[in-house]
């Protein structure tokens, strides 16, 4: 066993695993008081709402993905909004626009991440709306401590707050000033929103099912929606330069409903992979893995060149097809069929040679003509001089000089996840994002920012994730569920943007089919490739850049620029934000628990006994 940052946790009463201690700890107190995966989820998804608000926020969005063990099968319940009904590509031309803009009001989409933890507690939960919300209440009145992250991503923002969106200064600038690392930070308007939320629910009925609709209506019906419609006929400064009004209104969130699908699940030898469909990337991880072959890397380093530039050769030709024919499926025909079948995979391998390709290649299934972006040059302007106030997603970007000094390569946006096994055999996979406080506005009164989601759509028609009134853009987010000889095994998943379905997949070759532990596979040197087109605006193009942790050995890091790789040294432990559950059988109804977490950023946590 190589060495890990802490042990592969083990027990036999349930499991959890997150971004955030304080997410990992308020799952375990639900499944300690009785509750079940799906009430512990939820819970910690509320409390990430809270502690990460770099990360994702109530405005936010959530995929999730779960192992029913009742009803013995996987589903995928999507919590990604539609955009508007006045969002057309019409309105942003006459605009001026060719891109969406990545911040301020314009790229809300509806707001999902709430309807889907609700809809997941009252259909699958057993736990009362007050006990699930009550640690999140709790740490936005009573405060939580800060970790250096969310200063900095305060610290990156500061000047726009001040001097543009001061509902978020009233919250993230309290007394005028950046707030303390470690102190307790609270945020009431927020615990107000919950509060008034439950206790309306409460007063509406003594059920707990109809308890939780009423909270849901209270959102997207209620007061929530109308101050969130009120709100978005303002404007507000945004990364195109101007003040621009927001199209997101009541009505749209009215009419908008989670919902739940069958998750796409593809083969990898004794193992079988389940991600949600192509409004989601979570495909490119099936397709690498349909190139990779089960057998194919039995016997290599799992630090050593040869593997890494296979898995990043594979990860080309699929995010390329993500780039071309991904989209949400309920818009338009996406070829996700014949893009994951094994033969189309072996016509795609012959591409991945012992040299680093500086081609983007996306394939032709049925013969039809791909389509990718025509807006590089234009993208490569606005990343050299036109931004205002950061990026998008800005995951491994460094701000520009005048957003704060002195410069430096920060996070200010990104993603979290959770993981939750319970005593019956369940397994939760939920990746919250969106809301990010530096994203957007603070709406005023309710404590919290939108989502920018609509960014990752193009205003180019030809494009198959062209924007579409009442539709999902392609998001990043992107879960997972593995099982093991057809049973169901783990839950797992990554914050990272374009990065997750790589550092997933590289997780699942060293874990599944190398024979590393959970931790081993998460703790051990990793990397991402750029070489397509960025998820968030600007939506940079990039080619053959390959980004590795300096713990991989030189021999492998010379090996890798031989092959014609732009390799970057990153810092030792900069790669990844893996998490992960997993249930093995050891009698009727007994399960042998694991759970790991990522020690990158010392901010993720596992629990299990």
């Amino acid at each position: 066993m190589s060495f890990t940052t802490r042990p592969e946790l083990k027990g036999t009463f349930g499991a959890a695993s997150s971004t955030h201690w304080l997410a990992t700890a308020s799952a375990m107190s639900i499944l300690e008081r009785g509750g079940n995966a799906f009430d512990a989820a939820a819970c910690a998804g509320f409390v990430l709402q809270v502690v990460e608000p770099h990360l994702n926020g109530p405005g936010g969005e959530v995929p999730i993905l779960f192992w029913d063990e009742s009803g013995h099968r996987a589903q995928v319940l999507c919590g990604q909004g539609v955009a508007p009904a006045a969002a057309t590509i019409e309105h942003f031309e006459s605009l001026g626009l060719q891109l969406v803009p990545g911040i301020g009001l314009l790229p809300a989409c509806v707001p999902g991440a709430f309807g889907a933890w609700m809809t997941l507690l009252r259909d699958h939960g057993t736990m009362p709306l007050r006990t699930v919300l009550e640690p999140a209440i709790q740490y936005a009145r009573d405060g939580y401590p800060l970790v250096p992250r969310i200063v900095q991503a305060i610290v990156a923002v500061r000047t726009l707050f001040e001097t543009q969106w001061p509902s978020s200064a009233q919250i993230y600038l309290p007394g005028g000033d950046v707030p303390s690392l470690g102190k307790l930070f609270s945020n009431k308007a927020l615990a107000d929103t919950y509060l008034r939320l439950v206790e309306e629910a409460e007063k509406a009925s003594h059920q707990r099912e109809q308890q939780i609709d009423s909270a849901l209506r209270g959102w997207y019906q209620g007061f929530v929606a109308d101050r969130i419609d009120a709100f978005y006929r303002t404007e507000v400064m945004d990364s195109s330069g101007e003040r621009q009004r927001g199209l997101l209104r009541g009505e749209d969130m009215a009419r908008w409903r989670p919902t739940y699908e069958a998750p796409r699940i593809c083969d990898y030898g004794d193992f079988a992979i389940a991600k949600c469909d192509s409004w989601s990337q979570g495909p490119v991880m099936l397709q690498q893995l349909n190139l990779l072959q089960a057998d194919a890397l039995e016997g290599l380093d799992p630090m050593g060149d040869e593997l890494v530039h296979r898995m990043v050769e594979a990860a080309k030709l699929a995010f390329a097809d993500r780039d071309a024919w991904y989209a949400d499926p309920r818009a338009i025909d996406v070829p996700l069929d014949e893009l994951l079948s094994m033969p189309y995979a072996a016509a795609r391998r012959p591409l991945i040679d012992d040299r680093a390709s500086s081609l983007i290649r996306p394939g032709r299934p049925g013969g039809l003509a791909p389509q990718l972006s025509l807006h590089e040059d234009h993208s490569r302007a606005l990343a050299a001089g036109g931004f205002l106030f950061g990026a998008g997603e800005p995951t491994f970007a460094a701000l520009p000089a005048h957003a704060w000094q002195p410069t430096e390569e920060i996070v200010v946006g990104d993603t979290c996840h959770i993981d939750v096994a319970d005593r019956w055999g369940n397994l939760v996979a939920a990746t919250p994002s969106g809301g990010w406080l530096s994203s957007s506005p603070v709406v005023p009164g309710l404590g919290f920012s939108l989502n920018t989601r609509l960014q990752m759509t193009w205003l180019d028609r030809r494009m198959r994730n062209a924007l579409r009134p009442g539709y999902r853009p392609l998001t990043t987010l992107s879960p997972s569920l593995a099982f093991k000889q057809g049973q169901a095994y783990a839950a797992f998943g990554t914050p990272g943007g374009d990065q997750q379905d790589q550092w997933q997949t590289a997780f699942a070759v060293r874990h599944l089919r190398m024979g590393m532990t959970m931790q081993e596979a998460i703790d051990a040197p990793a990397w991402h490739m750029n070489h397509f087109t960025a998820s968030f605006w600007p939506r940079l193009v990039e080619r053959q850049r390959l980004t590795v942790e300096s713990r991989f050995p030189q021999q492998s890091i010379d090996a890798l620029r031989r092959r014609g790789h732009e390799v970057v040294v990153g810092d030792a432990w900069s790669e990844g934000r893996l998490s992960a559950c997993a249930r093995e059988r050891i009698g009727p109804g007994r399960f042998m628990f694991k759970a790991a977490a990522n020690p990158r950023g010392m901010q993720g946590y596992a629990a299990a006994r």
